[in-house]
């Protein structure tokens, strides 16, 4: 079934990428180096779409030998199309780069995800302020993997705050982990003396007093912080990761 839209009002539309181009010219017809194509599953066929602009279908086999066409081109990554042109309205509806390259503007989706941002970012700001002493270190451990001792309560509260201001959803989902305190604690070994790294952070060694051997090597690309949870929460390491908090 062809694809139908409501071609009431005036539309516009805009480039999918974050940096725009000045002018950026979209393909208008069906070639074999840009296959222009839209499949009816009415007709279980595909069909070649032309854009022209004296026709009334912007499908080829509709549309009669005497065509004109005209370059559809976006300017600073917009294009406005007037409720007069409603071929091209549809043509851009079923065009392959709708969604992909470019996306109609709706103002009203926009706003609903401008508030859910909003929102988001205010529940973080007021989690981040809320926070005792004792939790900002915990999660300043986990965001910054920094020794908390040798930094001021107050800057890690900043440094929290601002991290919730540009991370909202991420820093509402580190807060909520329940592995937050764990892989706090893990931090805390580092911290501590208990555990260090060696050889750029490709080993990592036990440093208690009485046990001074090698605990793991950390996968090529992977994250040390992550490995090290992931083992000390293992069978093989949670007796390991009782043994070292009782050192703390």
């Amino acid at each position: 079934m062809t694809k139908k839209i409501n071609v009431a009002t005036d539309k516009v539309y805009k480039l999918k990428k974050k940096s725009a181009p000045l002018s950026f010219m979209l393909p208008t017809k069906h070639t074999s180096q840009f296959p222009l194509l839209h499949f009816d599953e009415e007709l279980n066929q595909n069909r070649a779409l032309r854009y022209a602009t004296n026709q009334k279908s912007p499908f080829e086999e509709e549309q009669d030998g005497n065509i004109v066409m005209e370059p559809i081109i976006f300017e600073n990554g917009f294009l406005s199309v007037p409720r007069t042109n409603p071929v091209l309205q549809q043509f851009l509806y079923l065009h392959p780069l709708n969604g992909i390259g470019f996306e109609e503007v709706n103002k009203e989706l926009d706003a609903t995800a401008e508030v859910e941002k909003l929102n988001a970012e205010v529940d973080a700001l007021m989690a981040a302020r809320e926070m005792n002493v004792d939790q900002v270190e915990m999660v300043s451990r986990v965001l910054f993997n920094r020794d908390v001792t040798k930094v001021s309560t107050s800057e890690l509260r900043r440094d929290i705050l601002v991290y919730a201001k540009n991370n909202p959803q991420t820093f509402i989902d580190i807060v909520n982990d329940p592995a937050l305190k764990f892989n706090a604690t893990v931090s805390l070994f580092f911290e501590k003396g208990l555990l260090s790294f060696r050889k750029n952070q490709k080993e990592v060694w036990y440093s208690t007093n009485t046990n001074k051997t090698k605990m793991m090597n950390i996968p090529y690309g992977e994250d040390p912080m992550t490995i090290v949870s992931s083992f000390l929460q293992s069978d093989d390491g949670l007796d390991n990761f009782k043994i070292l908090e009782k050192l703390i």
